[in-house]
């Protein structure tokens, strides 16, 4: 049954990686990322570099100009491979420390969320969000995290498999299933070793960032962790 499913849902891709310098946190310049993703055959990634109050002391231009610079080289070095490089976005407000994966952007978008950067959540879903896009609360159960109000989210990444912090992924799927949260998994890909620790599996490579929030908004994917089929409800 496994095998047949991975044939009905061949695509695999990462919806949460970091690139450095743009996340000071990550030791993945974007060359090795190219790299450790075409080797283990994945189809896509979503570029997710953080994107937070630092960046308030920048103007939106600067801001932007940073913050889009290692997804330019990405998609620059995949080019002409079979890797697709997709824009996404790990913002953090003021408020706390919680972070959201944000999917269906664009350049521009960048440029409208570092005026919500002080706001905090409720003012950047209410004056962000569009038909286009998908907030989801990053890995809302890890130390330090607190759980956003559910009226401001479209969902939660359930399964973050970053090997070096809890998740505690069985508080996040009991959460998810409770409000009825569309869901993803990454592998929150920081540093050396630790690629492909999860992927969602698709029917069809999402062309850009607009796509792939179309794609987990269907909700008709499978998760892929370690390479054993999860249902993600």
């Amino acid at each position: 049954m496994y095998e047949e499913l991975k044939q009905t849902y061949p695509i695999r891709i990462e919806t949460h990686a970091h690139t450095k310098p743009v996340s000071a946190c990550s030791e993945i310049a974007p060359a090795k990322m190219v790299q450790d993703y075409l080797e283990l055959g994945y189809d896509a990634i979503a570029i997710t570099n953080h994107f937070n109050p630092d960046y308030i002391s920048m103007t939106p231009q600067k801001a932007v100009e940073f913050y889009l610079s290692d997804f330019y080289e990405t998609r620059r070095i995949a080019d002409g491979t079979r890797l697709r490089v997709l824009l996404g976005m790990e913002i953090r407000f003021t408020e706390n420390s919680n972070d959201y994966l944000v999917f269906g952007i664009d350049e521009a978008d960048i440029e409208r969320a570092h005026f919500y950067l002080g706001r905090g959540l409720k003012a950047f879903y209410e004056g962000f969000h569009t038909e286009r896009n998908i907030i989801l609360q990053a890995h809302p159960f890890r130390d330090h995290m607190t759980r956003a109000d559910a009226h401001y989210l479209d969902g939660i990444e359930s399964f973050n498999m970053h090997p070096r912090h809890n998740a505690r992924i069985s508080l996040a799927c009991r959460w998810a299933r409770a409000e009825d949260f569309i869901v993803s998994a990454g592998t929150d890909y920081h540093h050396p070793g630790d690629a492909g620790m999860a992927a969602v599996r698709v029917k069809a490579c999402p062309t850009d960032s607009f796509e792939l929030a179309s794609l987990l908004k269907s909700r008709d994917y499978l998760f892929d962790i370690g390479g054993s089929i999860v249902l993600p409800y």
